[in-house]
């Protein structure tokens, strides 16, 4: 098992601040929160929560430091990759595009360069950001990274435009919307919180959710059975449905179909916090200093589209995805005698594609709406029929 680093004094009395708010909101809910409200405040407390709050998150590789690493940090390729989908969206319609949650800006600064060498250059690059920090880290990065004319195209927004047309992009956006836990016992089904006995603690409740128990009766899961549900991301789903007028919707994210996800042999569920390039299980420490994910139900996300008048587009591997969108061939563009620029392109491709990786366990979801247009991301592997 592996042992986490003691965060600074620094990162320790901010841990303990947002330990203090969570605490009296915990006693203002009368002695127990909700898990799903206990990860909205760690992640995105305004100026303590993990993504509010100043601290490094993203990095290339473990040595730079941060909590993770994201397929746009690693290579330009993802970000060119992807600009081939988007191009030939734009080819069959004019628009912007969104991105929901930018992170560093990197995937935006690749975007919009590869979408200019293609001539399909949105109107507007458009980023959706709920963290200031973050917002100043990526006006930074485009201001390093882009020329003077393509960086008057981004612009930030605080809420969902009302109606958009064109791209709409979330790439690991998904994984940190709060869930709820709930837990299958002889007893009935209960939702897992959290609770304060000098320290943060597990503590089951009845579910009293009509919502919740409706969604989880539809698993029938068995005794025993810890998972996660997420209302939120699936109300997320619906409005962007409902701002979108035409284009497309691309989800990518590490997650499964509704049969995977609730698998008996995934009986513990899929919650998973990200320290310092370590994996663990447990949010209950290091609060505020560490990410908190859980995996994304892809069939929830796909009925949620299509209820507010998106169709399926597809649904595929992450690796499926990125070779039907031309990786390898954009690969093909450099010698492998240049070894200089070719061996971090493989060792990054490697990544992104291997099913040990991220090839497999990442996958790539379109919903559209009054768009025509078979999209080449899915143009061999579709596995839209397994949701």
């Amino acid at each position: 098992m592996t042992t986490l680093s003691e965060p600074s004094a620094t990162a320790q009395k901010h841990s303990e601040q947002l330990s203090l708010l969570i605490q009296e909101r915990i006693a203002l809910a009368g002695g127990w929160l909700d898990f799903s409200s206990f990860m909205q405040l760690a992640l995105y407390a305004p100026g303590l929560g993990y993504y509010s709050a100043g601290r490094q998150k993203f990095s290339q590789m473990q040595k730079d430091g941060g909590d993770f690493v994201t397929a746009p940090e690693m290579t330009s390729l993802f970000g060119r990759t992807i600009a081939q989908q988007v191009a030939q969206i734009f080819q069959a319609m004019r628009g912007d595009v969104l991105e929901l949650g930018a992170g560093t800006g990197k995937l935006a600064a690749d975007l919009l360069l590869a979408l200019a060498d293609l001539d399909c250059l949105p109107q507007q690059y458009l980023i959706l950001e709920v963290s200031d920090h973050l917002r100043q880290v990526q006006l930074e990065t485009l201001q390093a990274s882009l020329p003077p004319a393509l960086l008057q195209r981004v612009q930030w927004l605080h809420a969902l435009p009302a109606a958009f047309e064109g791209v709409i992009l979330a790439n690991e956006v998904l994984d940190a919307v709060p869930v709820h836990l709930l837990h299958s016992t002889e007893q009935g089904l209960l939702e897992r919180g959290v609770a304060w006995q000098d320290g943060f603690v597990w503590q089951d409740r009845a579910l009293a959710d009509k919502h919740l128990l409706g969604l989880a009766e539809q698993q029938n899961l068995p005794s025993g059975y810890l998972s996660e549900f997420s209302p939120a991301a699936t109300a997320l789903v619906s409005s962007l449905a409902l701002s979108l007028q035409r284009g497309a919707i691309i989800f990518i994210d590490y997650g499964f179909s509704a049969r995977e996800y609730y698998h008996p042999q995934r009986n513990q569920g899929t919650l998973m916090c990200h320290y310092q390039h370590h994996a663990h299980p447990d949010p209950l420490v290091n609060i505020g200093l560490q990410d908190i994910t859980a995996h994304v139900d892809f069939s929830s996300v796909a009925y949620a589209g299509v209820n507010h008048g998106l169709s399926l587009a597809g649904f595929c591997s992450q690796a499926q995805f990125l070779m039907n969108a031309g990786m390898l061939e954009l690969m093909a563009q450099v010698s492998p005698d240049d070894v200089s620029r070719y061996a971090p392109l493989a060792a990054a491709a490697q990544k992104l594609l291997s099913p040990a990786e991220m090839g497999d366990i990442f996958k790539v979801m379109a919903l559209t709406k009054n768009l025509d247009t078979a999209l080449i991301g899915f143009s061999q592997g579709d596995k839209s029929h397994t949701l």
